[in-house]
């Protein structure tokens, strides 16, 4: 079927169309199901993507031929996934608290939301095109992504949800479905090298790892650690399965 990608990026659009609204999934403790969706991402991410990346390392080292400190290029565009996502984050949480300090209100300034609705735009925009990208592949490795990313969104839509609240409701998912749609249509326009579709795979790569983290690591989410490492164990298995 053409663009049979369009399937999978119409699910993730209304996971966070509407993902935010099922109220099961909100509160504290931490909902069984979001650390499940945690667990299964980042078992997508070190058992599916991370062994792809490093097949591709050597077509990278040799596009981008650098000193010996540049030998793991795909490593190094994780990190900064991971750590962009991470500073963001941490950006959010003083603004929070410097608000809470001056006006009584738990919730992060009108520019640092945008921020985080720009950088999480990008975010999703890379998603998208890689969904188109993933056409390539088979229809089993079009599916394991989308079910991962699907899971991965429900993830960050309650964090986002619990960072800014009302204007999350209104403005932020909004623009988070727009960014998708966006680039996976950029898509028809544009074809990049497989060398930087693998570093753009890397740097979402460590993205997932540290928004999945941030969820379940702090004491006043309550989460589940046994339905993370169910959600991860599930998903492994079903992984090696598949590749094996």
């Amino acid at each position: 079927m053409e663009h049979i990608s369009i399937w999978p990026v119409l699910v993730l659009a209304l996971i966070h169309a509407f993902g935010s609204k099922l109220r099961f999934l909100g509160g504290v403790p931490r909902s069984i199901w979001l650390s499940a969706a945690g667990g299964t991402s980042v078992a997508y991410v070190f058992l599916y993507l991370f062994p792809a990346l490093g097949e591709g390392q050597a077509q990278v080292q040799r596009a981008f031929p650098g000193e010996s400190f540049l030998r793991h290029h795909v490593y190094i565009m994780a990190l900064l996934g991971l750590t962009a996502f991470y500073g963001l984050e941490r950006a959010v949480v003083q603004s929070k608290q410097q608000n809470e300090k001056t006006a009584g209100e738990n919730k992060a300034s009108a520019g640092v939301f945008w921020l985080h609705m720009a950088s999480f735009g990008v975010y999703n925009a890379l998603i998208g095109y890689l969904l188109f990208q993933r056409e390539e592949g088979t229809t089993q490795q079009l599916i394991l992504f989308s079910t991962a990313m699907g899971l991965h969104f429900l993830v960050n839509d309650f964090g986002l949800l619990s960072h800014h609240q009302e204007r999350y409701k209104k403005a932020g998912r909004w623009v988070l479905v727009a960014a998708l749609i966006i680039g996976w249509s950029i898509g028809y326009l544009l074809v990049l090298s497989h060398t930087l579709i693998v570093l753009l795979v890397a740097f979402i790569g460590g993205g997932v790892i540290l928004n999945v983290l941030k969820e379940e690591l702090p004491e006043e989410h309550e989460s589940r650690f046994w339905a993370f490492v169910l959600g991860a164990a599930a998903y492994a298995i079903l992984l090696l399965s598949l590749t094996s």
